[in-house]
C-alpha cells in the first residue's frame, strides 16, 4: 500500500521523489536518486536492491525506458514489484507486476510520473500529477503538495503511517532529504519538516561546499510532542496532538 510521485525540474536540474505507505520506514525503502541522473521508486513486496541497480543503469546511459525493462528482467520475482523511474532529461517508465494488488497503475504527465498500489480509488494518481503540474516553485514543496493532492482524493485502501522526500540537485549528496518513519499523519509530518527545513536548506548545502562563508549556526530542528513513553518513542501523545517542530537557537 504505497503511492509515490517522482518529478523533474528543467530550470534547476533538481530530480526527486516524495513517497507515503501504510508501513514503517518508507524512505529506506522506495526511494532512489541521484544527481545529473535520475529517480527510482522500488515498492509492493519492495525489493530496495532494484534502486541502486536502477541508478547504475541510469548512470550508464540507458534511458528510462530502457531501465525499468532491465530491471524487471533482472529479477526472478518481478511479478510482485512496481517500479517507477525518471531520467535527467525527465522521462518516465514503469512497470507493473502480474502479482501487484489493486487498485494499482501509474500516470504519467511532462515530467511526473505517480504511481501506487492497493489505493482507494482511481482518481488518486491523477490528482497526483495534475497537483504537480498545476503548481510552480522548488521541486520540494511541489512534490509534497502532488502527494497530499493524492490522499485528499482517498489515498491508500488504508491508513499511511511513513512518509519521506528527497530531492537531488548537482552534489553526491542529497539536497533534501526528510523522512517521517511511523507517524499517525505522515504526511503533515513531512509537510511540517520541509517547512522549517526550507529556510536552511542553501545554507546546508554552503556549510558543506563553502563552509568559509558561513556565520553563525543555529542548532538542529527537533521534533517535539511525541510521547516519551510510546514503544521506541514512535507513538502520538496522549492528547493526539501533530507534532511541532521547535528551533533551538545557538547560544551566545
Amino acid at each position: 500500500m504505497t503511492f509515490s510521485v517522482l518529478g523533474h525540474c528543467p530550470r534547476t536540474g533538481q530530480l526527486g521523489i516524495a513517497t507515503t505507505t501504510s508501513g514503517f520506514g518508507v524512505g529506506a525503502r522506495v526511494p532512489w536518486a541521484r544527481a545529473g541522473v535520475g529517480v527510482v521508486a522500488t515498492q509492493h513486496r519492495t525489493d530496495p536492491r532494484l534502486g541502486p541497480r536502477g541508478l547504475a543503469l541510469l548512470q550508464s546511459g540507458c534511458p528510462a525506458a530502457q531501465t525499468v525493462a532491465a530491471l524487471a528482467a533482472s529479477t526472478p520475482d518481478h511479478r510482485w514489484r512496481q517500479i517507477g523511474v525518471i531520467d535527467q532529461w525527465g522521462d518516465t517508465a514503469f512497470f507493473h507486476g502480474a502479482l501487484v494488488k489493486p487498485r494499482s497503475g501509474a500516470v504519467q504527465g511532462p515530467r511526473v510520473l505517480a504511481l501506487g498500489n492497493i489505493l482507494a480509488n482511481d482518481s488518486v494518481l491523477p490528482a497526483i500529477t495534475a497537483a504537480f503540474a498545476a503548481l510552480d516553485g522548488p521541486l520540494a514543496g511541489r512534490l509534497i503538495a502532488a502527494l497530499e493532492a493524492g490522499e485528499a482524493a482517498g489515498g491508500e485502501h488504508g491508513a499511511i503511517a511513513s512518509a519521506a522526500l528527497l530531492v537531488v540537485e548537482r552534489e553526491e549528496f542529497a539536497l533534501v532529504d526528510l523522512r517521517v518513519g511511523q507517524h499517525e499523519a505522515p504526511l503533515a509530518g513531512l509537510r511540517a519538516l520541509w517547512t522549517e527545513y526550507a529556510p536552511q536548506s542553501d545554507a546546508y548545502l554552503r556549510r558543506a561546499i563553502d563552509p568559509e562563508s558561513m556565520g553563525a549556526w543555529p542548532a538542529p530542528v527537533v521534533l517535539t510532542g511525541l510521547d516519551p513513553a510510546a514503544p521506541q518513542g514512535r507513538g502520538p501523545n496522549p492528547a493526539g496532538a501533530q507534532p511541532r517542530l521547535q528551533m533551538l537557537r545557538e547560544k551566545q
